[in-house]
């Protein structure tokens, strides 16, 4: 890392993006809790994602046909693609769709900035909305059904306090950690 300060972002940006994945993530949600978590073969996707499967639906199918029945759920393609726009984010936070979208189209109507933020916390929040997203993705794989709506339901917590009050929980634990210095920066935080 450079010993100069970071680029400064308009703290609006990663709320307009906060607020896109709220909604992504809410329908991950109530997908997860209706989508193939049940058993198929009962003719009820119930209400709630875990109902014991009956004798012999998918126990002793092959594993590949599991795992490819769990891939094709609605809920976990969507909670996939999600974690596919984090991944985004960390990795090239510049060119990631809700950024582009924010700069490009909102901003240029909205009054200037004033406020602004250092780029680094919100990076590292989408870090950590990756990795929660991840371990959901793939629980829900090894056979966890509630791993997939608990997965998405925390992030959309985390997502919606940042869009709608503006309390980003992944920034505050990139702070926390900062002071602890297990996070090392190059200016002070």
């Amino acid at each position: 890392m450079s010993d100069r300060s970071p680029a400064r972002i308009d703290v609006r940006g990663p709320r307009f993006a906060a607020s896109i994945t709220t909604v992504l993530l809410l329908i991950a949600v109530l997908l997860g809790l209706t989508g193939r978590g049940v058993d198929p073969s009962a003719g009820t996707y119930g209400w709630f994602a875990y109902q014991p499967l009956a004798e012999g639906t998918l126990t002793s199918a092959p594993l590949g046909a599991v795992l490819a029945y769990r891939a094709a759920d609605p809920g976990f393609i969507l909670l996939a693609v999600i974690a596919a726009l984090f991944l985004w984010g960390v990795v090239s936070p510049r060119t990631a769709p809700w950024g582009v979208l924010y700069r490009k189209l909102v901003q240029p109507r909205l009054r200037p900035a004033t406020e602004f933020e250092d780029p680094r916390p919100p990076r590292f929040a989408q870090g950590v909305g990756l990795f929660v997203t991840v371990i959901g993705l793939v629980l829900y794989l090894a056979g966890v059904a509630w791993a997939l709506p608990i997965a998405a339901a925390a992030a959309f917590v985390a997502a919606f306090l940042n869009a709608v009050f503006g309390l980003c929980l992944g920034c505050q634990l990139y702070l926390l950690l900062a002071r602890a210095g297990i996070i090392r920066t190059a200016s002070p935080v």
